[in-house]
């Protein structure tokens, strides 16, 4: 949760931070960005890393850097000194994700325990995303600009008072070589570009810089992966992906991201830019549908240990297909309702998609090769989010261009900037006197509704493909839990007749686990 707050408590401190660091508006972007960055760019090394020294260790040392990182962040004195803390920040914060799944599939053998603690993971992740502007609203109407940063410190240090003697430790095996560090360097290469590459199409549309790291970033990713398949111990096991439930699960939590990310950036621009919302107000909004996230994903871990994942994952497809139905309904005035209603029904659609993929990656993948698996599965999120942001958000103003008519009378300085984006329009409008200031809003809102409409479209397509993928790939995977032979799942040691049987030993626990991982690894061979 701390790991996924920082990406986003900064968002409301940063006029207040500026002012006091002198920053520039570029100073600014990039203190909100760099440790996107750095945590995307690092998760293939942190995870690969956490299989050699131990997911606890390496959690340990991560944990330890982010606590003095938050501290030294909270006091700093040059807006460089932030941006290099939180770039730091956000190395150490790679190694939180990957290593915590690692833990996960060691700490729990048996797949139902793994899909409750899947579970609580992805819920504790949602609360990151969704209370980081609201939390940090909240501190900064008591305290300076540096406490957000503080939220970090005394949690860090209870997980290194406790985390020595409650979490498992592990070796790696032996034979084991030294970690290819020009691997390290071609894989944040890659990374970063197109991430950077990405936002910059969402921030200021299609440029040539934004194309270029694009695609520098994928001719390098295409060196990596030729230098992976020489190396007899790579930094990423390509073989991995070989395994179905792997390959399959990383395009669709990919896929998921692409709509989720886009979503959530369209809906934060209407609750400002239409219904005309503080950033704290648009901040406690989002709460509701990210508290239906929660809940869906409670569910529907419950429901894929009676149903299979697929099945679960087609039922999420269609219910999110009725919310993209009502976003198709927006107003541009009083629609705040029908978008609030719309995105939540959407999110509760894709909830099941990220704890049920890392369940099927980390029972899929060999043991010694979880950090790896966790790492691959929380970047192709990464990337899935910020594709939909750029994609979907490009689409979005090119559709928004299209179809706004500007009312007479406006002056052509405004209707340029009124023509370009939603923002422009709504900066253009405070600077004319009424009833045109009125008229320009009304017209730029409802081209911005009929555009948001054509991306629900865009993303009902989507939807249907991911069904579509969703049956192809994981059909055959029966539900969490399940016996061999396909049948329905026996009672874990926390059902109802738990009380009534002793707990299983030792080797029938780890006998189920291999049978229920042989059972995934043969259905989606």
């Amino acid at each position: 949760m701390l790991a996924m707050l920082d990406l986003s408590v900064v968002i409301l401190a940063l006029p207040q931070l500026s002012a006091d660091l002198n920053a520039s508006s570029v100073q600014a972007l990039w203190i909100t960005d760099i440790y996107g960055f750095l945590i995307a760019g690092f998760l293939v090394t942190m995870g690969r890393l956490g299989d050699r020294i131990g997911h606890r260790n390496l959690l340990l040392i991560g944990a330890a850097a982010f606590g003095l990182l938050s501290i030294a962040a909270a006091y700093s004195t040059s807006a460089e000194m932030l941006i290099v803390i939180r770039a730091l920040l956000g190395v150490a914060g790679g190694t939180i994700m990957p290593c915590v799944l690692g833990l996960l599939r060691h700490m729990f053998q048996d797949p139902k325990q793994m899909g409750t603690a899947m579970g609580i993971w992805s819920a504790a992740a949602m609360a990151g995303v969704s209370l980081g502007p609201a939390l940090g609203g909240v501190l900064l109407n008591s305290f300076w600009w540096g406490s957000i940063f503080l939220i970090a410190t005394p949690i860090m240090l209870l997980l290194m008072a406790t985390g020595p003697f409650l979490l498992p430790g592990h070796r790696a095996a032996a034979d084991s070589g030294p970690l290819d560090l020009f691997s390290v360097v071609l894989s944040l290469a890659a990374i970063l570009p197109v991430i950077y590459g990405l936002k910059e199409l969402a921030r200021a549309g299609w440029s040539a810089q934004a194309i270029a790291a694009i695609a520098a970033g994928v001719a390098l990713g295409a060196i990596f992966v030729r230098r992976q398949r020489r190396l007899a111990d790579p930094l990423l096991d390509l073989g991995l992906f070989g395994i179905a439930a792997i390959g399959g699960g990383l395009v669709l939590y990919l896929l998921a991201g692409v709509i989720q990310g886009g979503n959530a950036l369209l809906m934060t621009q209407h609750l400002q830019l239409v219904e005309g919302l503080s950033p704290l107000a648009t901040a406690l909004w989002l709460l509701i549908p990210s508290l239906m996230v929660i809940i869906g994903i409670q569910i529907a871990m419950a429901s894929a240990k009676r149903f299979r994942p697929a099945s679960v994952m087609i039922a999420g497809a269609l219910v999110a297909i009725a919310g993209m139905v009502v976003l198709t309904q927006i107003k541009p005035v009083g629609g705040l309702a029908t978008m609030v209603i719309g995105i939540s029904i959407v999110f509760i659609g894709v909830s099941p998609i990220p704890a049920l993929v890392n369940q099927l990656v980390m029972m899929s993948a060999p043991p010694e090769r979880a950090g790896s698996a966790a790492s691959l599965s929380t970047t192709s999120g990464e990337l899935g989010t910020a594709l939909g942001i750029a994609t979907l958000g490009s689409l979005a103003t090119l559709l928004y261009r299209g179809g706004v008519q500007v009312p007479a009378g406006v002056t052509p300085e405004a209707a340029a900037a009124a023509g370009d984006s939603m923002g422009s329009a709504a900066a253009a409008a405070d600077r004319l006197p009424q009833p045109i200031a009125q008229e320009l809003l009304t017209a730029a809102r409802e081209s911005f509704n009929a555009a948001y409409a054509s991306v629900a479209g865009v993303c009902i397509v989507l939807f249907i493909g991911f069904a579509a993928l969703a049956y192809a790939t994981l059909r055959r995977i029966p539900p969490i839990g399940a016996p061999p032979g396909g049948g329905p799942a026996p009672e874990s040691a926390d059902g109802p007749d738990a009380g009534d049987s002793p707990a299983p030993s030792q080797h029938t626990t780890d006998q189920h686990t291999t049978d229920q991982q042989t059972t995934v690894q043969q259905a989606t061979s």
